[in-house]
């Protein structure tokens, strides 16, 4: 099974990346741009028997390694 995760940063936080690549695509000449956030994208195959059993093997990597959890959320989706 194939885990998919995407990892950015909360709400309400300065994205210091984003905002550098809103204003260089700005100056490349793309208009309307009203926002850009940056984040983490992650594939990670798993040999589990069940979803639910995957899923919670994730969820403890997302807590424990992958995303820090005061500063950034993440979504999951699982897939075969």
């Amino acid at each position: 099974m194939k885990a998919k995760i995407c990892i950015t940063l909360k709400a309400g936080l300065l994205d210091a990346q984003g905002k550098t690549i809103k204003q260089a695509l700005e100056s490349l000449g793309f208009q309307g741009v009203q926002g850009v956030r940056v984040g983490k994208y992650l594939e990670i195959e798993l040999n589990h028997g069940s979803v639910g059993a995957t899923r919670k093997d994730v969820e403890r990597m997302c807590q424990k390694l992958l995303a820090n959890p005061i500063v950034e959320t993440y979504r999951i989706d699982l897939g075969s």
